[in-house]
C-alpha cells in the first residue's frame, strides 16, 4: 500500500543536513543559502575544512552563536549571527560576488521553492507574492560548480515542490544538480531524475507518488541511515 505524503517517516531534517555535510569535499568552498541549508554548517564532521562563503563578504564560518552570546557586527547574509574560524576573512561584497560570478564556489547550498525535472530553479518569489528576494541567488545557481537544493519534499499543504515544470518565478533554468529532502536524494541528469538514495521505511513507489515529476530508480540505495552530524 502506498502511503500519503503526511504519514511518511523519512529522514530528520538535522539527518539531511548531516548526509550533505558529510557529502561536501575537504578543501571546498562553499556558500550555505538561508533557511534550511545552513543547518549543514552545523553538521560538519569535526576536523573537516570546509570553508563557508557569505556572499555578504565573509569566508571561514564557523558555527552559529547561541543567543546571548551574538554580535551584530557578526552576521551572515541571511543576518543571523555566526562566528568566524581561525584564517577566516571579511572583504567588500563586490570581492564576493566576483568570486561567485568567478566560478570560485566549489559548491552552492539553497532552498526552493520548486525545482522542476530539468534542474530549473524557482527559489525567489512565490506568485502571489507582492514582492520577492532575490539576495545572491541568482548569481550563485550560474556561478557555482554545483547547486545542491535542501528543502522538503512537499508543502505544508501536500504539494510535490519537484515538478515538471516549474509555476513559480524562476532564480535560473538547469542549475540544480541534486536535490536533498527529507525523502531521497534525486540526481537532476540529462535523461531525467535519478533517486540515488531512500530515506529508511520510504519505498520508491510513495515518493514517486508524492512528486509531481516521473522519476529513475536506478541504482538506488533502500534503507540507509545517515549522520546526524
Amino acid at each position: 500500500m502506498v502511503r500519503p505524503y503526511e504519514e511518511l517517516n523519512g529522514w530528520t531534517i538535522p539527518e539531511v543536513a548531516g548526509r550533505i555535510a558529510a557529502e561536501l569535499e575537504e578543501g571546498w568552498f562553499v556558500n550555505l543559502g538561508i533557511g534550511l541549508p545552513t543547518l549543514v554548517g552545523e553538521a560538519l564532521p569535526e576536523g573537516k575544512e570546509v570553508i563557508l562563503h557569505s556572499e555578504n563578504g565573509i569566508l571561514g564560518i564557523g558555527p552559529r552563536k547561541h543567543t546571548g552570546e551574538t554580535d551584530s557586527d557578526l552576521v551572515n547574509a541571511g543576518k543571523e549571527p555566526i562566528t568566524l574560524l581561525p584564517g577566516g576573512s571579511f572583504f567588500s561584497q563586490s570581492e564576493s560576488f566576483a568570486m561567485i560570478r568567478g566560478g570560485h564556489l566549489d559548491a552552492a547550498v539553497l532552498g526552493a521553492f520548486q525545482v522542476s525535472m530539468r534542474g530549473d530553479i524557482a527559489s525567489w518569489k512565490l506568485p502571489n507574492a507582492s514582492l520577492g528576494r532575490v539576495g545572491g541567488a541568482m548569481d550563485l545557481t550560474v556561478g557555482s560548480k554545483r547547486v545542491f537544493v535542501f528543502m522538503k519534499h512537499c508543502t505544508r499543504e501536500g504539494t510535490s515542490k519537484i515538478v515538471e515544470e516549474c509555476a513559480f518565478p524562476l532564480t535560473a533554468p538547469r542549475a540544480v544538480d541534486r536535490i536533498y529532502t527529507e525523502l531521497a536524494v534525486i540526481d537532476v541528469t540529462d535523461g531525467g531524475l535519478v533517486v540515488q538514495d531512500l530515506a529508511p521505511d520510504v519505498e520508491f513507489e510513495e515518493v514517486q507518488a508524492c512528486t509531481a515529476a516521473p522519476l529513475q530508480n536506478r541504482n538506488v540505495k533502500k534503507h540507509s541511515k545517515v549522520s546526524e552530524g
